[in-house]
């Protein structure tokens, strides 16, 4: 009997170690780079390895051998509310030469708020010769759903992500802009390749619809495709490859449900004529920030997509396979707080944004 109550404590001490050691240790680290940040939203890398990173109150900072800038000066006024506030920033593809960036924001105006885009030339922690190119429409009195990420393409096209204000009616409805992929020059020029160009009633700058809240775009540089990812409601966030002129369902289609719990209108997955998404989250992760990683500092990395998880806190790895997702793996759970931004550096490192009131950037580093 001693034996048998022996045998017993030993399988289930066996059992317990078992379950502690099954989280399996993360490939990589973050370390602090620069703290001191309200609520970071995006970065953009710039020459001499200055990091640009938009802070959604409204500040845009410079970090530069680890120090964190004052303010940068000549920044637009931006409307602070709810997910509203500064939003992306990218950088020219011929920054070196011209100097110019650009920044998504929310602005007041009549009618309520809308994501705005503005470029200007950046020197010495100053924004000169800002020029305002484009305003979402209409404002809303709304203060969620604002996009706001910012892509230049192969070609030199500059896409702009949107959000329908939480008003799901005007994500099919052409005629606005409100959730929506919108494609200019950089000048903020409508392309004359746009899809929606020259069609009666329609917003020449759309280059797709349907959609709900985009905060995530980024370049898949194998093929030069632009994929993106969109929050769903209570489930639902979805990954897609964007096509010119296509609609992505929101809210006719949709692997999510209404808050709360049952359908979004009908209830639908998949129609005719309506994009089916790539990948799809349920329960939701929150997605926010995107980037394809092909650098060589990280083992097996090359080729994997990166989004940061605003719900659970944590960095998730998608792995292709004839471009489509064949696995997941989530990293750094809990560890940074709410991740906001993902990006890849030119040294070939990630770095990330954490949406947090005393909020930090962070370079990943192989653990070993």
């Amino acid at each position: 009997m001693k034996k048998y109550w022996l045998y017993l404590c030993l399988g289930v001490l066996s059992l317990v170690l078992m379950g502690c050691g099954a989280r399996s240790a993360s490939p990589v680290k973050a370390t602090k780079v620069v703290g001191g940040l309200d609520h970071p939203w995006s970065m953009a890398f710039l020459p001499e390895n200055e990091i640009l990173i938009t802070e959604r109150s409204g500040q845009l900072r410079s970090v530069k051998k680890g120090k964190l800038s004052p303010p940068i000066t000549g920044v637009p006024k931006v409307y602070a509310q709810g997910q509203g506030g500064l939003l992306g920033v990218a950088a020219h593809p011929q920054f070196p030469k011209n100097r110019l960036i650009y920044l998504a924001y929310s602005a007041s105006g009549e009618g309520g708020a809308s994501t705005e885009l503005v470029r200007a030339q950046y020197y010495q922690g100053k924004l000169t010769n800002l020029q305002k190119l484009f305003i979402a429409l209409p404002k809303l009195e709304s203060a969620h759903h604002f996009g706001g990420r910012l892509l230049f393409d192969k070609q030199g096209y500059l896409y702009l992500t949107l959000g329908e204000r939480g008003q799901q009616e005007l994500a099919q409805d052409t005629s606005n802009h409100a959730g929506g992929v919108v494609r200019l020059k950089d000048d903020g020029r409508v392309p004359e390749t746009n899809p929606l160009r020259g069609k009666a009633g329609a917003a020449p700058e759309l280059f797709t619809y349907g959609h709900r809240n985009v905060q995530g775009i980024a370049l898949n540089p194998s093929n030069g495709q632009v994929w993106t990812h969109e929050h769903g409601p209570q489930g639902g966030d979805e990954i897609n490859i964007l096509k010119a002129g296509a609609n992505y369902g929101w809210p006719v289609i949709t692997y999510g449900e209404e808050y709360g719990g049952g359908s979004v209108g009908e209830g639908k997955t998949k129609q005719a004529g309506m994009e089916q998404p790539v990948y799809y989250w349920t329960p939701s992760i929150a997605p926010s920030g995107m980037t394809f990683y092909s650098g060589d500092k990280y083992s097996g990395w090359n080729g994997s997509v990166f989004v940061g998880s605003l719900k659970f806190s944590k960095l998730v790895r998608l792995t292709l396979v004839g471009g489509k997702v064949a696995a997941e793996e989530s990293l750094l759970e809990d560890e940074l707080g709410r991740i906001r931004d993902v990006q890849q550096g030119p040294d070939g490192y990630l770095y990330l944004l954490n949406d947090e009131s005393k909020g930090s950037l962070y370079r990943l580093e192989p653990s070993q």
